[in-house]
Protein backbone atom coordinates (compact mmCIF):
# COMPACT_ATOMS: atom_id res chain seq x y z
CA UNK A 1 0.00 0.00 0.00
CA UNK A 2 2.64 2.70 1.11
CA UNK A 3 4.56 1.64 -1.75
CA UNK A 4 1.72 3.16 -4.19
CA UNK A 5 1.49 5.92 -2.40
CA UNK A 6 4.72 6.86 -2.62
CA UNK A 7 4.88 5.85 -6.33
CA UNK A 8 2.26 8.59 -6.87
CA UNK A 9 5.32 11.17 -6.50
CA UNK A 10 7.52 8.93 -8.74
CA UNK A 11 8.42 11.92 -11.53
CA UNK A 12 8.77 14.25 -8.07
CA UNK A 13 11.77 13.46 -6.14
CA UNK A 14 11.71 16.55 -3.25
CA UNK A 15 7.73 15.67 -2.98
CA UNK A 16 8.74 12.03 -2.28
CA UNK A 17 10.57 12.86 0.29
CA UNK A 18 8.01 14.77 1.84
CA UNK A 19 5.87 12.01 1.22
CA UNK A 20 8.23 10.11 2.85
CA UNK A 21 8.55 11.53 6.24
CA UNK A 22 4.57 12.07 6.41
CA UNK A 23 4.55 8.47 6.58
CA UNK A 24 7.42 7.89 8.35
CA UNK A 25 6.79 9.92 11.17
CA UNK A 26 2.42 9.40 11.10
CA UNK A 27 1.80 13.19 10.73
CA UNK A 28 -1.41 13.94 8.87
CA UNK A 29 -2.67 16.23 6.49
CA UNK A 30 -5.75 18.11 7.50
CA UNK A 31 -8.65 19.29 5.14
CA UNK A 32 -7.10 22.82 6.05
CA UNK A 33 -4.01 22.47 4.43
CA UNK A 34 -1.71 22.08 7.77
CA UNK A 35 0.73 18.92 8.56
CA UNK A 36 -0.02 18.05 11.92
CA UNK A 37 0.27 15.32 14.82
CA UNK A 38 -2.71 15.09 16.76
CA UNK A 39 -4.03 19.19 17.17
CA UNK A 40 -0.49 20.21 16.99
CA UNK A 41 0.55 21.82 13.78
CA UNK A 42 3.95 21.41 12.15
CA UNK A 43 5.20 24.06 10.12
CA UNK A 44 6.17 23.89 6.93
CA UNK A 45 9.71 24.99 6.84
CA UNK A 46 10.78 22.40 9.52
CA UNK A 47 9.22 19.98 7.62
CA UNK A 48 11.55 21.52 4.28
CA UNK A 49 14.34 21.89 6.82
CA UNK A 50 13.73 18.41 7.86
CA UNK A 51 14.02 16.47 4.43
CA UNK A 52 16.62 19.64 2.69
CA UNK A 53 14.05 20.96 0.53
CA UNK A 54 12.41 24.28 0.23
CA UNK A 55 8.75 25.20 2.03
CA UNK A 56 7.03 25.24 -1.43
CA UNK A 57 7.54 21.77 -1.91
CA UNK A 58 5.99 21.10 1.52
CA UNK A 59 2.89 23.60 0.13
CA UNK A 60 2.88 21.61 -3.09
CA UNK A 61 3.05 18.07 -1.70
CA UNK A 62 0.07 19.07 0.88
CA UNK A 63 -1.91 20.69 -2.23
CA UNK A 64 -1.23 17.19 -4.23
CA UNK A 65 -2.42 14.70 -1.13
CA UNK A 66 -5.41 17.37 -0.47
CA UNK A 67 -6.20 17.15 -4.74
CA UNK A 68 -6.33 12.85 -4.86
CA UNK A 69 -8.80 11.80 -2.85
CA UNK A 70 -7.13 8.62 -1.51
CA UNK A 71 -4.37 10.12 -0.71
CA UNK A 72 -6.42 12.67 1.26
CA UNK A 73 -8.34 9.86 3.38
CA UNK A 74 -5.47 8.20 4.20
CA UNK A 75 -3.41 11.08 5.28
CA UNK A 76 -6.01 12.42 7.34
CA UNK A 77 -6.40 9.09 8.87
CA UNK A 78 -2.53 8.81 9.66
CA UNK A 79 -1.77 8.35 13.15
CA UNK A 80 1.76 8.50 15.19
CA UNK A 81 2.57 5.96 18.02
CA UNK A 82 4.70 6.33 21.33
CA UNK A 83 7.64 4.29 20.30
CA UNK A 84 9.19 3.23 23.93
CA UNK A 85 12.63 1.87 22.40
CA UNK A 86 14.73 4.49 23.32
CA UNK A 87 13.09 5.00 26.97
CA UNK A 88 12.35 1.29 27.69
CA UNK A 89 15.45 0.77 29.83
CA UNK A 90 14.45 3.51 32.01
CA UNK A 91 11.19 1.86 32.44
CA UNK A 92 12.71 -1.61 33.07
CA UNK A 93 11.44 -3.00 29.71
CA UNK A 94 14.17 -5.09 27.70
CA UNK A 95 14.47 -4.02 23.94
CA UNK A 96 15.27 -6.62 21.09
CA UNK A 97 15.95 -5.88 17.91
CA UNK A 98 15.63 -8.46 14.90
CA UNK A 99 16.83 -7.77 11.74
CA UNK A 100 15.24 -9.77 9.28
CA UNK A 101 16.97 -11.94 6.24
CA UNK A 102 13.73 -10.42 4.34
CA UNK A 103 11.27 -7.66 6.19
CA UNK A 104 8.96 -8.52 3.03
CA UNK A 105 8.55 -12.41 3.97
CA UNK A 106 4.70 -13.37 6.43
CA UNK A 107 5.13 -14.45 9.78
CA UNK A 108 8.40 -13.15 11.14
CA UNK A 109 6.41 -11.06 14.01
CA UNK A 110 4.56 -14.33 14.92
CA UNK A 111 7.66 -16.73 15.11
CA UNK A 112 9.33 -14.30 17.16
CA UNK A 113 6.24 -13.77 19.23
CA UNK A 114 6.10 -17.75 19.62
CA UNK A 115 9.37 -17.96 21.02
CA UNK A 116 9.59 -15.07 23.80
CA UNK A 117 5.72 -16.27 24.87
CA UNK A 118 6.70 -19.73 25.59
CA UNK A 119 9.09 -18.17 27.82
CA UNK A 120 6.63 -16.95 29.48
CA UNK A 121 7.53 -13.20 28.69
CA UNK A 122 5.37 -10.42 28.12
CA UNK A 123 5.53 -8.27 25.16
CA UNK A 124 4.46 -4.74 26.01
CA UNK A 125 5.07 -3.21 22.14
CA UNK A 126 6.16 -4.63 18.98
CA UNK A 127 6.90 -2.07 16.12
CA UNK A 128 7.91 -3.38 12.74
CA UNK A 129 9.63 -1.47 9.75
CA UNK A 130 7.85 -1.07 6.83
CA UNK A 131 10.21 -2.19 4.35
CA UNK A 132 8.54 -0.28 1.61
CA UNK A 133 9.43 2.65 3.81
CA UNK A 134 12.71 1.90 5.39
CA UNK A 135 16.02 1.02 3.89
CA UNK A 136 17.18 -1.17 6.38
CA UNK A 137 13.94 -2.33 7.86
CA UNK A 138 13.53 -3.88 11.38
CA UNK A 139 11.38 -5.72 14.25
CA UNK A 140 11.60 -3.87 17.22
CA UNK A 141 10.02 -6.12 20.65
CA UNK A 142 9.78 -4.05 24.10
CA UNK A 143 9.81 -6.89 26.84
CA UNK A 144 8.71 -6.27 30.21
CA UNK A 145 11.47 -7.85 31.81
CA UNK A 146 15.16 -9.05 30.99
CA UNK A 147 16.14 -11.28 27.90
CA UNK A 148 18.16 -14.20 28.89
CA UNK A 149 20.99 -14.91 26.43
CA UNK A 150 20.17 -18.38 25.34
CA UNK A 151 16.35 -16.90 24.31
CA UNK A 152 18.23 -14.41 21.94
CA UNK A 153 20.34 -17.53 20.52
CA UNK A 154 16.91 -18.99 19.89
CA UNK A 155 15.85 -15.90 18.04
CA UNK A 156 18.47 -15.97 16.26
CA UNK A 157 18.27 -19.68 14.89
CA UNK A 158 14.99 -18.95 13.59
CA UNK A 159 15.11 -18.82 9.21
CA UNK A 160 13.50 -15.10 8.98
CA UNK A 161 16.51 -13.74 11.35
CA UNK A 162 19.62 -12.41 9.68
CA UNK A 163 20.59 -11.21 13.49
CA UNK A 164 19.43 -9.84 16.95
CA UNK A 165 20.50 -7.08 18.87
CA UNK A 166 19.53 -6.62 22.92
CA UNK A 167 19.24 -3.34 24.65
CA UNK A 168 18.67 -3.62 28.09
Amino acid sequence: MWKEVVEKFGGLPSQKKVVELLLERGFQVSPEGKVVSGGIAIPHTQIANEVGVDRRVVEMTVKRILDVPELQKIFENMRAIAFLADVAPLLGFSVIIIHPADAKEEGILGEVASVIAKRGISIRQAVSDDPYLVDDPKLTIITDKGIPGDLIEEIGRLKQVKWVQIHQ
